[in-house]
């Protein structure tokens, strides 16, 4: 499972798959990055690190907003990611710090960080009771955690066509490890003051192409035949109907150090 998840997310690609279906065919005009940007209450100086940095969306699309002396440091466990975030970003009109960084094993000193952000990634994390414990060590007195994840039911929709056409439902993205539904039990062991705000959404895809693109990026191996069936039917429903309606359950747990 962990060379899988290394060999996924080598780099930015794959990411860029899935990021792009939720950009362009979302149906909540208030969208997804700067909801999340609006939960930030964080002080003027703040000094932040990010784990798991592969959705620097974040910062692109609330580049408008970031406060001038914020302290980021922007990481993931990948390489190969921090390397295309910076490329990314490297044309901002705000300072990125990037580092190679383990969640479970944050090379900072205790009391460092007014908010650690973790953008659909504890799920994936091996040792979630580590990484926790390692995220509030170095959040100051009263710091934040703001934690996005995905609910049971999300992109169920997309589950229900890959049975049907015979792909196999792949462990690494379920997120069934740290959800909307428990994860406000797993944060209760290092955090007193926790709150769940959901994000209402759902995808109209109305391009065959994008949602193909969205599936492959979860397969390690393509069986041709099978896409191409996959492909017909999305292709049908879509001149039928309009879009392809998927479900779409994400929220993001605030915790404040106590």
């Amino acid at each position: 499972m962990e060379n899988k998840f290394k060999v996924q997310y080598r780099n930015a690609k794959n990411l860029d798959a899935r990021i792009i279906l939720h950009l362009l065919y979302g149906t909540n005009k208030y969208k997804w990055q700067r909801w999340i940007f609006d939960h930030f209450d964080l002080p003027k100086s703040a000094k932040t690190l990010e784990l798991g940095c592969g959705q620097r969306n974040l910062w692109l699309e609330n580049s408008d907003r970031i406060p001038k002396d914020w302290d980021i440091i922007l990481s993931d466990f990948s390489e190969g990611m921090v390397e295309d975030v910076r490329k990314n970003l490297s044309k901002s009109n705000h300072t990125f710090n990037f580092s190679v960084i383990d969640a479970q094993s944050i090379p900072y000193p205790d009391n460092c960080f007014d908010g650690v952000i973790v953008n659909h990634t504890l799920y994936h994390v091996p040792d979630r009771k580590k990484a926790l414990s390692e995220i509030r060590r170095v959040l100051k007195p009263n710091g934040y955690l703001y934690a996005t994840t995905v609910g049971k039911n999300h992109m169920k929709e997309l589950k229900m066509l890959k049975k049907k056409f015979g792909l196999a439902a792949n462990t690494i993205f379920s997120g069934g490890s740290f959800t909307l539904e428990n994860g406000k039990k797993q944060l209760g062991e290092w955090f007193k003051k926790i709150h769940l705000y959901r994000y209402k959404n759902g995808l109209k895809v109305t391009n065959a192409k994008h949602l193909l693109d969205y599936i492959l990026s979860m397969e390690e191996s393509v069986d041709s035949e099978k896409i191409s069936k996959l492909r017909t039917f999305v292709e049908k429903e879509i001149a039928k109907r309009g879009f392809i309606l998927i479900n779409n359950h994400q929220g993001i747990f605030v915790a404040q150090k106590s």
